[in-house]
């Protein structure tokens, strides 16, 4: 029997895993229909077979959608009307950081600068990307990480997963060996002493998305930011932040989203 159906956009690896891994531990776990929503279907598979290795008895399906794609996204939302009569979570997780670059004239400066502890905690001004151009004519970086999920039609409240090891986060320096990556993990584990933001882990990444499933949607706030964060002896804990949002901004910004999205909808859908 099916209580719950939750949808996970870039289910397949790091946050996106660690979350469907850790719905389907969960003493709500009984009922829960997973359908994981990913772009590569090889490596969709790959984590259906994990999940379903650690959890026989989970009701875990795939769909193919790639959020930068138009046609994807449509094409993955009349299949979700056809397979379901309902959502009760979807969790709008995929995302891409193309070509990030490193810039190491700008850490070494800011290790000596009163920055220092927000450049390692949000990364400011030592992280570049080079963007390209989707088939669709968008932006890639706006079109997967923001037109992609617009276009499911969905409102969601904003988490931030703090500072997250994943395989994004090692090809920020694809060179650098695995051995100083190893050396750096307890240097990256005393920054904890100075800041929260540093999860480390897609389990713990994963923190403000799981405290979410278990929120009534009507006590939300629209205007925060709900945060993953990891104290210093590694307990982890949601916490939500105002947004400095202007709300006229916001609400030209939201105009335009549904122009574009009324476009897309009319132009012939790109191959």
């Amino acid at each position: 029997m099916i209580n719950k159906v939750v949808l996970v956009t870039g289910a397949n690896s790091g946050i996106g895993l660690a979350l469907c891994e850790r719905l389907l531990g969960s003493q709500d776990a009984e009922g829960l229909h997973l359908c994981l929503a990913c772009r590569n279907m090889r490596r969709a598979h790959a984590a259906r077979s994990a999940l379903l290795g650690a959890h026989p008895a989970a009701q875990v399906t795939l769909l193919q959608m790639d959020t930068s794609s138009i046609s994807s996204v449509l094409s993955a939302a009349r299949e979700l009307q056809l397979r379901f009569n309902r959502l009760d979570y979807v969790y709008l997780n995929a995302g891409i950081m193309p070509n990030p670059q490193f810039d190491l004239k700008a850490f070494f400066r800011g290790l000596f600068s009163s920055s220092v502890i927000t450049m390692f905690a949000t990364g400011e001004g030592i992280l570049t990307q080079k963007d390209g151009v989707t088939p669709d004519g968008l932006q890639e970086v706006f079109a997967t990480n923001l037109f992609g999920h617009f276009l499911l039609g969905l409102y969601s409240s904003v988490i931030c997963p703090g500072f997250v090891m994943t395989n994004l986060t090692y090809g920020i320096l694809p060179s650098f060996p695995a051995f100083l990556w190893t050396l750096l993990m307890p240097l990256l584990w005393l920054i904890r002493v100075f800041t929260n933001t540093f999860t480390l882990t897609p389990y713990n990444g994963a923190e403000a998305l799981v405290w979410l499933f278990n929120q009534k949607p009507e006590r939300l706030d629209p205007r925060a930011k709900y945060h993953s964060l990891t104290s210093v002896l590694g307990h982890s804990y949601t916490q939500p932040r105002q947004m400095d949002v202007d709300l006229d901004t916001s609400q030209a910004l939201y105009d335009k989203l549904l122009r574009l999205e009324r476009e897309a909808k009319r132009k012939p859908i790109a191959s």
